[in-house]
C-alpha cells in the first residue's frame, strides 16, 4: 500500500495496481490532467510501462510492465484476446435474461466528446458479454466479461441495453447517474499468461460498492 496506489502483485517482470475511481491511467491533455495512476508508480518504478487502460471513473485491476519485452509480449496477448477481464458493476432496472452478449460497433461521438456512440457504418466491431449476479433494490449488479476491449465500451452497451450503469456522467439518465456518488464499474479480475514461463497467472480485487 502506497499513499499513492496500490501494489496488488510484484515480481521482475509487472505490476499489477489497484485503481481508485476518479484517477486517470495515463495523463490527460491539459496541465490540469496529468496526475494519473501511471506518473505515480513511476515516480517508484521507474521502469514501468502501460499496456492497459481503465476509464478514469472505473476502479481496479491494472497491469503495467517493467520491461519493454514484458510490455510487448503482455500487448500481444491484449491483442489476440488472450487476456481475460471480468468486471462487476450496479445497472438501472432489471435485464429480461439472465444472461446475454451484446454486439454492437462502437465509433466516436464528434459532436460530443469524449463520448463514443453506436455506429454502424464507421465503428469498430465490439462485444460484450454480461451475467447477472442478483437484482438489487437499486437496480441490478451484474458480471462483464468483455470479448472486445473498446473506450467505454461497458459503459456505452449497457446504456444502449437499457440498463445505464449507475452512476456514470456520461451514459447514464439523470436518475440513474443521481444514484450513486460515483461509477458503480469495477475491473474484478484478471488473467494473463505471464512473459518469462507462459503459466497462467490471475489476480482478484474486491468490489468495493
Amino acid at each position: 500500500m502506497s499513499d499513492h496506489f496500490t501494489v496488488i502483485y510484484r515480481d521482475d517482470r509487472l505490476l499489477v495496481l489497484d485503481k481508485p475511481s476518479g484517477l486517470l491511467s495515463v495523463p490527460g491533455r491539459g496541465p490540469d490532467l496529468q496526475d494519473c495512476l501511471a506518473s505515480r508508480v513511476q515516480q517508484a518504478f521507474p521502469n514501468a510501462l502501460v499496456v492497459h487502460r481503465l476509464d478514469r471513473d472505473t476502479s481496479g485491476l491494472i497491469l503495467m510492465a517493467l520491461d519493454r519485452e514484458a510490455q510487448r509480449e503482455i500487448s500481444r496477448q491484449f491483442e489476440q484476446r488472450q487476456v481475460h477481464k471480468a468486471y462487476e458493476c450496479v445497472v438501472s432496472g432489471q435485464p429480461d435474461q439472465p444472461t446475454g452478449l451484446i454486439d454492437l460497433p462502437i465509433g466516436r461521438d464528434y459532436d460530443h466528446p469524449p463520448r463514443y456512440k453506436i455506429d454502424s457504418v464507421h465503428g469498430r466491431a465490439s462485444q460484450t458479454r454480461w451475467h447477472l449476479i442478483k437484482t438489487t433494490t437499486t437496480g441490478s449488479r451484474l458480471e462483464i466479461r468483455p470479448i472486445t476491449g473498446r473506450s467505454h465500451q461497458i459503459r456505452l452497451h449497457l446504456a444502449t441495453l437499457g440498463h445505464p450503469i449507475l452512476g456514470d456522467p456520461l451514459y447514464a439518465n439523470q436518475a440513474a447517474f443521481a444514484a450513486a456518488d460515483r461509477l458503480l464499474l469495477h475491473a474484478r479480475d484478471l488473467q494473463l499468461a505471464h512473459p518469462d514461463t507462459g503459466q497462467t497467472i490471475s489476480w482478484q480485487s474486491a468490489c468495493p460498492f
